[in-house]
C-alpha cells in the first residue's frame, strides 16, 4: 500500500486511462489490467463504461460517475478514497481524460491529497487527426471547442488566423458548417485544412484541401444527408513573417479578423502578438483598413 509523502497515513494512486475513440480494439492490455485492478473506476457515463469493461472482460469493484456537471463535487469524494490508500482509475467516454473532457479537477484534488498521479496513454482524437492531416505537426496549438458566438469567438478566430502553428479544433456535427464559414472569412479561402470524421470507426474520413472548398463541400452535405460523427478540424498555420513586417503585411493579416467582424482593438491585439509588432502600429493600420477616423475610435489604452 502506498505511503504518504510525510510517512504517515497511506495515500492512494490515481491513474488516468485512455480509452478507444471508436474502435474497441484500441484498448491496450495495460489499460485492461489497470481497470481490473482499480478499487474505483471514475467515468463520464456508467452505461458506456460498463459496455467497454464488459467487452474487455473486466469486472470492477465500483463505478463513480464524474462528468462536467459534477466533477468539482466528485473530485472531493475521489480525494477521500485516495487518502484511504485506494487505487482509482479515471476514464472518459472516449480518448484521454482531461483533453476537452473531465479529469483536470480530479487530478488537482488527487495531488492536493498527496496521492500519486500516473497515466496509461492511448487514443487521442486531436493527435490522431493531426498526424493524419498531412499538415505540419512539429509545432501545433490545440484549441478544443471554439466559443460558440460573440467577441470570444471572434478573438479566437483572429488568433488562429495569425498563428504560424497548425491549429487543432474539436467541433460538433451541427456546428461544423458555421465554423468552416467563419474560418474561411477569418483566414481567407486558401488556407490548408483537414476535416477528420469518425476516427478509427467504419466510416472514418479525412477530407483535405483548402478552407474555402471545405466550407462549400460540407455546406452541401449538410443540405443533403447531413454531417455526422465526431469531428476534428486541423488548420494550417499562417505563412511565417520574414523580418520586420511591412505595413502592407500587417494590413493583410488584419483583413481576415476585421472582415469576420472582430473589433478593431481585438484584431489589432491578436495580429500584433502574432507578428511581433506594437499594438499601436497594428491598431492604426486596422483603423485605416476600416476607413475609420482615429479621433472617433482611438483606445487610449493601446500602446
Amino acid at each position: 500500500m502506498p505511503l504518504s509523502t510525510d510517512g504517515g497515513a497511506p495515500t492512494g494512486r490515481l491513474v488516468l486511462v485512455a480509452t478507444p475513440i471508436g474502435n474497441l480494439g484500441d484498448l491496450s492490455p495495460r489499460a485492461v489490467d489497470t481497470l481490473a485492478g482499480a478499487d474505483l473506476v471514475c467515468c463520464e457515463d456508467t452505461r458506456r463504461t460498463r459496455a467497454l469493461l464488459s467487452h474487455a472482460g473486466v469486472r470492477v469493484r465500483a463505478l463513480l460517475a464524474v462528468h462536467e456537471h459534477n466533477e468539482d463535487r466528485q473530485a472531493a469524494a475521489v480525494a477521500r478514497r485516495l487518502q484511504a490508500g485506494e487505487t482509482v482509475a479515471l476514464v472518459t467516454d472516449a480518448g484521454t481524460p482531461g483533453i476537452s473532457d473531465p479529469g483536470a479537477l480530479v487530478v488537482r484534488a488527487a495531488l492536493a491529497a498527496g496521492a500519486s498521479v500516473s497515466v496509461v496513454p492511448g487514443p487521442n482524437a486531436a493527435v490522431a487527426a493531426l498526424v493524419a492531416s498531412g499538415l505540419p505537426a512539429d509545432r501545433f496549438c490545440f484549441e478544443g471547442f471554439l466559443p460558440r458566438r460573440g467577441p470570444a469567438r471572434r478573438q479566437r478566430l483572429a488568433a488562429i488566423a495569425a498563428d504560424e502553428r497548425t491549429t487543432v479544433v474539436h467541433e460538433a456535427p451541427g456546428r461544423l458548417v458555421g465554423t468552416l464559414a467563419d474560418l474561411r472569412d477569418a483566414l481567407g479561402p486558401e488556407r490548408p485544412i483537414a476535416v477528420v470524421r469518425e476516427l478509427t470507426k467504419v466510416h472514418e474520413e479525412v477530407w483535405r484541401g483548402e478552407v474555402g472548398d471545405a466550407a462549400g463541400a460540407f455546406a452541401a452535405r449538410a443540405a443533403g444527408d447531413g454531417v455526422r460523427g465526431e469531428i476534428v478540424v486541423v488548420i494550417g498555420g499562417s505563412p511565417p513573417a520574414r523580418g520586420e513586417p511591412t505595413d502592407d503585411e500587417i494590413a493583410d493579416a488584419l483583413q481576415g479578423p476585421l472582415g469576420a467582424g472582430t473589433s478593431v482593438r481585438d484584431a489589432a491585439a491578436a495580429v500584433a502578438e502574432a507578428l511581433g509588432v506594437s499594438r499601436r502600429r497594428a491598431y492604426a493600420l486596422a483603423l485605416r483598413g476600416r476607413n475609420a477616423e482615429p479621433g472617433k475610435d482611438v483606445d487610449p489604452g493601446v500602446t
